[in-house]
């Protein structure tokens, strides 16, 4: 299974490398971590963008599993277009962490489902198959996240 994960809500800025993520935006990255948890997945890679509000949003996610897993910076998910089988290939089940057009068009280059991924947003593909698509909101709901269900 490769999930692939946008980075949550960032701050406005020219030094588009340099954005972080708005308070909005580190919870849209926590309730990911959450949800995955709650569904059991056990990563053995998270790969992510060089750019702060990915590398944001892969460190808080990654920091709600139930397991020590650090994220990799990868450049290739930067942007500009992404090979998602390049990056993922023999690395079992694994999560990238990137940005808009690219994780959407990778999406549909792997499965032919055509979809844009939310700031936030969460997809599994399992190998053709586009298995998951979760807005933050849902996210939120699998995480338990709604009247105060989780600690």
């Amino acid at each position: 299974m490769i999930w692939l994960l946008r980075h949550g809500d960032a701050e406005d800025g020219s030094d588009d490398a340099a954005r972080r993520l708005t308070e909005k935006g580190e919870r849209q990255a926590d309730w990911a971590g959450r949800a995955l948890r709650a569904l059991g997945v056990e990563l053995e890679a998270c790969l992510t963008s060089p750019k702060l509000r990915a590398l944001e949003t892969a460190r808080i996610s990654c920091g709600q599993l139930d397991f020590d897993l650090e994220p990799e910076v990868e450049d290739a998910l930067a942007g500009g277009g992404l090979e998602i089988d390049a990056l993922a290939g023999g690395r079992g089940e694994i999560m990238l962490v990137g940005h808009e057009p690219d994780l959407s068009d990778a999406i549909a280059a792997a499965s032919g489902a055509r979809v844009k991924l939310k700031k936030g947003g969460l997809a599994a593909l399992d190998g053709r198959r586009l298995h998951v698509l979760a807005r933050p909101l849902e996210l939120e709901r699998i995480a338990g996240w709604r009247r105060g269900l989780a600690s």
